[in-house]
């Protein structure tokens, strides 16, 4: 098979991923030898190429057992030499405070330098090659939950994206209704936050009153890495479900002093780990300020995705609130029909969420980061807590996770760095003064 037809065809496989077969003892047995030719790096770059394609080709048609074994013997088997290793320690260790001591130290370095990253780079040589690396990562998060003997290569692997996905070589891009079709089929199918139900949801989201924007990468031109939807608006939005009105009037968006950032999905699982979230908000709204000079307040309205979750191992918390529905009542979201429950519960659930948002911590650790992934994310980037939204998120998604609750977190720009880092050096958290009363009240 020629080097074009075998590229074809993994474009295929690739576009299809349906895997076929397991390895056989045999199979495993030709994928070693073709993976110790790709670590020894044997034949020039057409070489290369063609055998990278043709391994791509395998773990593309095998099936999730397949797969695994693929995954572990590269973790297993073609990792540093272990006496390589202590030769080039103990060579380095005689050497120090001599003038060899940095050759010495260069060799050491070669010496623990993995052959399973080679094989992995050698994946860029092929059209989509990064793309599979991203899917095969995926795959590899998967697996890990069950095998920790995947980890080593889990962490090499998440390294080198970090190195290929750096924000230097990361394209922001605004999407509109005249983008692609093929790019906004892909918006439908990776919005996280708040699902599109339609084509008409959609085109409301991209309307002369909203903005979307993405990043990209270069090798990756037809797959958004992250998106943001921002409405633009005169005030403090406090309800999605009027942000996402299709049949609400078209703001005049010349009016707007206020963007809101109401949605934002990270698409690929593969990239996990390979920040570039803060780097977008912070590009978009130098874009939203050179194209709106009036705008001077930058705000989100978000989903407390966590605190159902938090609440189901501090169940104590509700009583401590003055709350005497069960967790599963209140996630129903029933209740919010009778007005009366409704005003009764008010203040009690924004008090508990203000505490939840203010001192529940990853892990029970008293300086550890916020228990909420949503908070971690904007007071990581130099956000403060403005204000809780009461019966924001009517949704059965909105009551599940957090009982109709929302959050604004508000971009103050002069204050983004000093909150940063207060937040980074002693966990300090930026809230405004009335959740602060809130979450200190008794």
């Amino acid at each position: 098979m020629t080097n074009d037809s075998l590229v074809g065809k993994l474009r295929s496989l690739i576009a299809t991923d349906k895997p076929r077969s397991s390895l056989s003892a045999r199979g495993l047995e030709r994928l070693r030898g073709q993976l110790r030719e790709c670590a020894d790096g044997i034949g020039g770059d057409v070489s290369a190429r063609t055998r990278a394609a043709k391994l791509a080709e395998t773990y593309l048609g095998l099936d999730d057992g397949g797969r695994l074994q693929f995954l572990k013997l590269i973790a297993l088997e073609f990792g540093p030499d272990p006496a390589r290793v202590a030769a080039a320690h103990a060579e380095y260790q005689a050497a120090v405070g001599t003038p060899g001591q940095w050759k010495a130290e260069a060799a050491l370095r070669g010496a623990m330098r993995s052959a399973r990253i080679r094989i992995m780079t050698q994946f860029n040589a092929i059209p989509q090659g990064v793309k599979f690396l991203v899917d095969l990562r995926a795959d590899l998060l998967r697996y890990l939950q069950e095998d920790r003997e995947l980890a080593v290569l889990d962490r090499e692997l998440e390294s080198r994206l970090n190195a290929w996905f750096d924000v230097g070589f990361l394209e922001l891009q605004r999407l509109t209704w005249n983008s692609p079709a093929a790019l906004l089929e892909k918006l439908i199918e990776y919005e996280a936050v708040h699902e599109i139900q339609s084509w008409t949801d959609l085109k409301n989201r991209l309307d002369s009153d909203r903005r979307l924007y993405a990043f990209f990468h270069p090798r990756m031109p037809a797959e958004p890495l992250i998106f943001v939807e921002v409405a633009l608006t005169d005030h403090l939005a406090d309800n999605v479900q009027e942000l996402l009105d299709v049949h609400a009037p078209l703001f005049d968006h010349r009016k707007a002093d206020t963007a809101i950032f109401y949605s934002i999905s990270s698409t690929q699982v593969g990239l996990r780990g390979v920040s570039f979230g803060n780097f977008l908000l912070k590009r978009v709204i130098d874009d939203l300020r050179r194209d709106f000079p009036k705008l001077d307040k930058f705000a989100t309205l978000s989903p407390i995705p966590a605190l159902a979750s938090w609440l189901r191992h501090h169940p104590q918390a509700l009583g401590e609130a003055g709350i005497d529905f069960s967790l599963a009542q209140l996630a129903d979201g029933t209740w919010a029909q009778d007005r009366e429950i409704a005003r009764q519960l008010r203040e009690p659930l924004t008090r508990l969420a203000a505490r939840y948002l203010a001192t529940a911590k990853r892990g029970n650790q008293d300086g550890g980061p916020p228990y909420d992934p949503v908070a971690r994310f904007h007071l990581g980037n130099g956000a403060r807590i403005e204000r809780l939204n009461y019966l924001a998120d009517n949704s059965a998604k909105g009551f599940a996770q957090s009982f109709g609750l929302m959050v604004n977190y508000r971009y103050e720009l002069d204050d983004l760095e000093g909150n940063l880092e207060a937040f980074a050096g002693s966990g300090r958290i930026a809230m405004s003064s009335a959740i602060r009363r809130q979450a200190r009240h008794e």
